[in-house]
């Protein structure tokens, strides 16, 4: 099992909020990540990943250098090592009947990233982990019965009557999901407290590049493993709880006829990914009107006046966001930042993005009003309203 690296998480001095709370609105009372100990700079990762798989397609090697080119990621933590390779070296040879190995790494593997992120989410909040009365839990890297929810909740010795979710199989749109879950639950139980952890690992999509698998390509130059966790609530508890965020109103929809643009299946050798190439477009053509119901409320017209937590799928997306919605080029930069030092990490990505968010919403004249939004299988919008405190 690999060790984990949460040294770049800071420790945040808690600070008076600006704004107050709405009253029975749900708010993020803290966050943590966490990262396994490979740390992977993009330059590098070609001729590695060529090398433990035996591969010596040059066409194939030119493409998934220009694709890590294009990607804009400039380093991302993995699972995959040395040593995982040398115990299963079969996970490196095409068309092995792997599921059973890659599950014996990806099971333990997301729920130690977990339990890491979420020690670290507890510690900023500074309450006891048996205060905590829900726990939600994101992951398309596990498959088990049962799931990483016990496991987590097992390893941070939470209450035995704590109340469990589990959302597999969501992809990148499933820490929002989260959100929106953790938001109902600490609006409708009073005094509850909703820990909401994402824990991902490309370790069942891992296998040697193909000519005839071009998404594999994409997603060697664009993916990355991690866990991010944040403690959900309404109605803090003053000096003693310090909320930076409010999730004020949340919406998700579904894009009739295009369940097959990203197309995920489990076989014998893992998870196959499909990607259709229309799916920038798919999002482009229907963003505006959907932020448009999630900022109905503010009153606000102008793109500009908010702030911007997006899911950095890819580059390609957030530059059709950004000229869809005429967004000046500063407004996506939390997004664009996260992509590049840690990749596209599904369900966790929104997390290290409002991480980023927080820092710069500090700042003088930071914007009240800001949505989170994430795409993913369906096509799904998963958007929230939120409001910085």
């Amino acid at each position: 099992m690999s060790q984990i690296n949460n040294t770049s998480v800071t420790k945040q001095h808690p600070s008076p909020t600006r704004r107050a709370p709405t009253p029975g609105k749900a708010t993020i009372l803290a966050i943590g990540k966490a990262f396994p100990r490979q740390l992977v700079p993009q330059d590098r990762l070609v001729e590695g990943y060529f090398r433990d798989t035996r591969c010596d397609d040059l066409a194939v090697k030119e493409k998934l250098e220009r694709l890590c080119k294009t990607t804009t990621v400039k380093t991302r933590y993995t699972v995959m090592s040395k040593e995982i390779l040398e115990k299963y070296p079969e996970l490196a040879t095409e068309g092995s009947p792997t599921i059973k190995q890659r599950l014996e790494i990806a099971n333990p593997a997301v729920v130690e990233m977990a339990k890491e992120a979420s020690l670290v989410c507890l510690k900023e909040w500074g309450r006891p982990a048996e205060d905590i009365t829900h726990i939600v839990y994101v992951s398309s890297s596990e498959i088990r019965l049962p799931g990483g929810d016990l496991y987590l909740a097992s390893e941070l010795s939470l209450r035995n009557d704590v109340g469990r979710v589990m959302l597999y199989f969501l992809g990148c749109y499933g820490g929002v999901t989260g959100l929106r879950v953790a938001k109902d639950i600490a609006e409708n139980n009073p005094g509850s407290r909703v820990l909401l952890t994402t824990s991902e690992t490309t370790i069942l999509g891992f296998r040697p590049p193909s000519k005839d698998r071009p998404y594999d390509l994409v997603g060697a130059a664009l993916f990355g493993d991690g866990a991010a966790a944040v403690i959900i609530g309404s109605n803090p508890i003053l000096g003693k709880e310090f909320p930076f965020m409010e999730l004020n109103y949340a919406i998700q929809q579904f894009l009739p006829g295009t369940h097959n643009v990203i197309d995920g299946r489990l076989s014998e050798e893992g998870i196959n990914f499909k990607l259709g190439r229309d799916l920038p477009q798919k999002i482009e053509d229907n963003i505006e009107e959907f932020c448009k119901k999630l900022i109905a409320k503010t009153g606000l017209k102008e793109y500009n006046d908010l702030f911007w937590a997006v899911h950095p799928g890819g580059p390609a997306i957030l530059n059709r966001l950004e000229s869809t919605l005429s967004l000046k080029n500063w407004k996506l930069e939390c997004s664009r930042r996260a992509l590049m030092d840690f990749g596209n990490v599904s369900s966790n990505t929104i997390f290290y993005v409002m991480e980023y968010m927080r820092e710069e919403l500090k700042k003088e004249n930071g914007e009240e009003w800001g949505l989170a939004l994430a795409f993913g299988p369906g096509i799904t919008f998963e958007g929230i309203l939120l409001r910085s405190l």
